[in-house]
């Protein structure tokens, strides 16, 4: 049996190789899986399928990829999933999924990003949800246990093999001790630790690093982390939210609190078309500089353009600030500010199957690393968790047929037992809640957009403080169930991660894609390695791959014009 973690894109598309291969396959997430965080993503999916541009070839995808990464993605990765993308849609074509067509029937595909052409497949601004509706329907068809609201606090390793999990059910308490030949980790990245992030409360806590990392894993890169520049700051709860860059693509202006349209200081060319990472250290440095608005943001304003075109091409934008904020986008600007949205690192993996340093454990999707390097090119996360999800539940497959018996270890099983009996039997002054908001005023502080030497080891004293308070939690289930034991371990991953973060930042002295260092303002050719973290290790410089001939030929500079650059 393979016990595949989270309920996105990729645990849901590498359940479904496992099941339509015979393996036994249990896939856990701790929430709905309906309500995923791939379902949010909505800007479409990337293949070299050439519907639209003949031309077009994975070789050129892979050059696109890499070049975006600032160098620092693996060049066998990006070969791998480029050359494995149009499968993924095929796959999801066969699953049933209705993909936006021309009138002929060839799928339709739109530039997005710094894409050489147009190479991105869409069903509306809802390309994420519909691939997990799709994959969901398919789990169904397999008859795939899924089960939602089951939180992983451990994996089981003996002898440096995983055999399985331990958890706990968020609303009853029930512990889950799970055997499993192989385990899967698609439980997302560690977002949600920064104050504003495109991520829900109480996901992308980084539970996928410290799950890895306790079980004798390390992490590559966690300081390489995409800001997204347009989230909303208010309300407090939903701060980060998403204001889809359409906004910008629509024709959607930029201004600080002066009025004065700022993009004409950092990108005069492209304006407020300007890459994600540019765009969102213009708005981060018009705020520093004292520029922002009073809430510390600036203005994203479309109200000048025709009602109809928001209503028609930005949907989403006008009715999910109507619904938040009770802002008619029509009539008034947009306050917003950089929110932290994706992982670009993650958990240390092979780039052929995904495997982890534990036998028998492989991480896919963002909990992984790997493609994306120093800036993610647009689209391609959705086609990644496609590609990697079939090959390691393949990977995942093998190897369990491969085990003639499974080793197991009963001090594991305890060690993973009196961890939560501990948690439950806490009672100090702390609360998990203050603990967590402590970690993100310091990460936001001192890891954002904008790092330095001084910030950074400012950001790990502050950190060091915060683990001493960690020993006198107390933890309170009540009559809603065991959230806040969830929030405790919640702590611990967004801690660790934390800590990864910071010295892997404090080590990279240099400034390339979405790593800015104001002390080191320029890119360092002898940093162009991954850095590869563990608690024991510290961090270590990992070098990367020669580009193959067919496909560095092709990195050039990638015109921008009449597309929204990512």
């Amino acid at each position: 049996m393979v016990l595949v973690i989270g309920t996105g894109g990729a645990g849901l598309r590498a359940a479904i190789e496992l099941a339509e291969a015979g393996i036994d396959v249990l896939a856990v997430g701790k929430r709905p899986k309906e309500d995923a965080h791939t379902a949010l993503a909505a800007g479409g999916i990337n293949a070299a399928l050439a519907t639209m541009d003949p031309e077009d070839s994975w070789q050129q995808h892979a050059a696109d990829t890499l070049k975006e990464s600032y160098l620092l993605a693996d060049p066998r990765t990006a070969q791998i999933v480029t050359q494995g993308a149009a499968r993924g849609i095929d796959d999801l074509e066969r699953y049933g999924m209705a993909f936006a067509r021309e009138e002929d029937g060839r799928i339709s595909q739109r530039f997005f990003g710094a894409h050489k052409f147009r190479r991105t497949a869409f069903a509306g601004d809802y390309t994420g949800l519909e691939i997990q509706r799709t994959l969901i329907r398919r789990a169904d068809q397999l008859n795939i246990p899924v089960l939602d609201g089951i939180y992983i606090t451990r994996l089981l390793v003996h002898d440096g093999a995983v055999f399985g999990a331990y958890g706990f059910d968020l609303t009853h308490g029930t512990r889950y001790l799970i055997h499993a030949d192989a385990v899967i980790l698609a439980a997302g990245g560690h977002t949600r630790i920064w104050r504003r992030t495109s991520s829900r409360r109480d996901e992308n806590m980084g539970d996928s690093f410290r799950l890895a990392v306790e079980a004798g894993s390390r992490l590559r890169d966690p300081e390489l982390v995409q800001f997204h520049p347009s989230g909303i700051i208010e309300p407090e709860n939903a701060a980060g939210t998403l204001v889809s860059e359409a906004a910008r693509g629509e024709g959607g202006i930029l201004r600080n609190m002066l009025g004065e349209r700022f993009m004409a200081r950092y990108d005069p060319d492209r304006m407020e078309l300007s890459t994600r990472d540019r765009v969102a250290l213009a708005a981060y440095t018009e705020i520093k500089e004292g520029r922002g608005t009073p809430k510390g943001g600036v203005w994203l304003d479309v109200s000048h353009l025709p009602r109809q075109t928001i209503m028609t091409r930005l949907p989403r934008v006008y009715q999910t600030l109507l619904d938040l904020q009770m802002l008619d986008i029509t009539r008034e600007a947009i306050e917003i500010a950089p929110t932290a949205h994706y992982s670009m690192g993650g958990v240390w993996v092979r780039p052929e199957d995904h495997s982890t340093d534990v036998r028998g454990l492989y991480a896919i999707g963002e909990a992984s690393s790997g493609l994306h390097g120093a800036n993610r090119l647009g689209g391609n996360s959705l086609i990644e968790l496609l590609v990697f999800g079939r090959i390691t539940g393949q990977a995942a497959a093998a190897y369990s047929q491969s085990l003639t018996a499974q080793p197991r270890s009963a001090s594991a099983i305890a060690h993973a037992r009196a961890e939560i009996n501990d948690l439950l039997a806490a009672d100090g002054p702390e609360n998990v809640r203050a603990l967590q908001r402590a970690i993100r005023n310091t990460m936001t502080e001192h890891a954002g957009v904008v790092r330095d030497e001084d910030g950074l080891r400012a950001g790990l004293a502050e950190l060091t403080a915060i683990e001493k308070r960690m020993a006198d939690i107390g933890v309170h289930p009540d009559i809603a169930g065991y959230q806040d034991l969830a929030h405790a371990f919640d702590l611990k991953s967004a801690a660790l991660a934390a800590r990864a973060t910071l010295e892997a930042a404090l080590e990279r002295r240099e400034t390339r894609g979405c790593h800015n260092r104001s002390d080191y303002p320029d890119l360092d050719p002898a940093l162009q390695v991954n850095l590869v973290w563990s608690p024991t290790a510290g961090i270590t410089r990992e070098s990367i791959p020669a580009i193959p001939d067919e496909v560095s030929s092709l990195m050039e500079e990638v015109s921008t014009d009449g597309k929204l650059a990512e």
